[in-house]
């Protein structure tokens, strides 16, 4: 039987498709290759969302091509839907599959020497579930975003927002719980938006996990990143009162300066991030909060820079995802005036990533001599005896215990931060 590798770069929603892709090539016959072990078919789902993330997207096509040299090469993912025609000249490449072709991956690969892309049509995307068996599934709920912020190539890339009937949500769930998932992360593009577009009755993201909790028994719910102005008071209480969707929010600021906000075109001020922010902590205490933050966009002064670093340090967030401006052709800030020196980028990219691992280090003090339930996934890969696993509150932990233990919700009392950082536990009663 023919085998098969994704490589998977970028967001929550790439893996999910990755999965999705993952499914419906079991499902025509083909295999997952093992580690090292050669494919047939190698796929590379791509990101654009920077230009690092494209330049990386480039190497990893490269060197699968290198390490491959019999297998058939398909590109796909939002770096083949912007730019086809800079892979088009990469040898090696056997096909550039559009968002809108993903589903059709199993048949593409009976034309190994196509290499044309194929015209995206609304970007219509994979949706179901991957037949592979772990501990956590991604389902992309969401595809696509209206929000066109001024620096940001996804919408592009993506096209308009739309979700997955909440039908399909449901089955898709149920499937999932029935294959023996203990978690499922709802991904999306922007979230927040999701039901907004189905008819005849619009839903929001609080009424689908209402009914994924009443109709569904899956253990864990995670939420992957959602904007501000769309996390309002019935989400948060929601997650405050149900055990089974995990305390863990993923907001972007981006910046705690008001000018620049308003440059990037984001519907917020830092007053109203730091309100939402403080509200999650006084409903939710023990929640992990996440942030992302895109230093150096044009006109960052050091006083705006200041705004945002000074924003971080009084909010109780628990990490950060720190990213420099990166100007993508097409969006109107690729053409803004008073760009920032990349020197200094780097610079206050430094300052913030340290920002960040002071408070990711305060986060997990907070709860070493707890007890927290972990959703153990698999053995470490630097040859020891420990399985690492995940809390409700997106704290990596590692524990001593043997294979069955996978895939089991345990609870582990925390010991002291280790390496990696995780924090080191053991299991209870043990």
């Amino acid at each position: 039987m023919p085998k098969f590798r994704i490589t998977t770069l970028g967001c929550k929603v790439n893996q999910s498709e990755s999965d999705s892709i993952a499914g419906l090539l079991e499902g025509n016959g083909w295999i997952l290759a093992e580690d090292n072990e050669p494919a047939d078919a190698c796929i590379i789902n791509t990101c654009a969302v920077t230009q690092k993330a494209s330049q990386q997207s480039r190497q990893a096509i490269r060197q699968l091509i290198r390490s491959q040299p019999n297998a058939r090469i398909l590109v796909t993912g939002c770096y083949s839907q912007m730019e086809p025609e800079v892979i088009q000249n990469i040898t090696g490449v056997h096909s550039i599959i559009t968002q809108s072709e993903k589903e059709a991956i199993p048949n593409r690969l009976d034309f190994p020497n196509s290499k044309t892309p194929v015209p995206n049509q609304n970007a219509h995307s994979v949706s179901g579930i991957s037949r592979r068996r772990r501990t956590r599934a991604f389902l992309k709920i969401q595809d696509g975003c209206d929000a066109f912020c001024t620096y940001c190539i996804v919408p592009y890339a993506r096209g308009r927002s739309r979700s997955l009937p909440v039908k399909n949500v449901l089955d898709d769930i149920r499937q999932l719980t029935a294959v023996g998932y203990r978690e499922v992360v709802l991904a999306g593009i922007h979230l927040g938006c999701y039901g907004r577009d189905l008819k005849p009755k619009r839903i929001r993201l609080a009424d689908l996990l209402e009914q994924i909790l009443s109709e569904s028994t899956i253990e864990r719910i995670r939420l992957s990143s959602i904007e501000p102005l769309e996390l309002d008071t019935d989400l948060i209480q929601l997650m405050a009162k149900s055990e089974r969707i995990c305390r863990h929010f993923h907001i972007p600021l981006q910046s705690g300066d008001n000018e620049i906000l308003q440059h990037m075109g984001r519907p917020y001020t830092r007053n109203e991030f730091r309100d939402l922010v403080m509200e999650i902590y006084e409903t939710v205490p023990d929640a992990a909060l996440g942030i992302d933050v895109l230093v150096g966009f044009p006109g960052e002064t050091d006083i705006a820079f200041h705004n945002t670093h000074s924003l971080v340090e009084e909010l109780p967030v628990s990490y950060l995802h720190v990213f420099p401006f990166s100007p993508r052709k097409g969006t109107p800030a690729y053409s803004f005036e008073n760009k920032v020196p990349a020197h200094i980028i780097k610079s206050r990219c430094e300052k913030m990533r340290i920002q960040g691992r002071q408070k990711r280090a305060d986060f997990y003090r907070r709860f070493i001599g707890k007890t927290l339930k972990v959703l153990i996934e698999e053995r470490l890969k630097d040859g020891s005896h420990l399985l690492k696993g995940m809390t409700s509150n997106y704290i990596p932990v590692t524990v001593e215990g043997e294979d069955h233990l996978r895939n089991q919700i345990l609870e582990v009392d925390l010991k002291n931060i280790d390496k990696g950082p995780s924090i080191f536990g053991t299991l209870k009663h043990s």
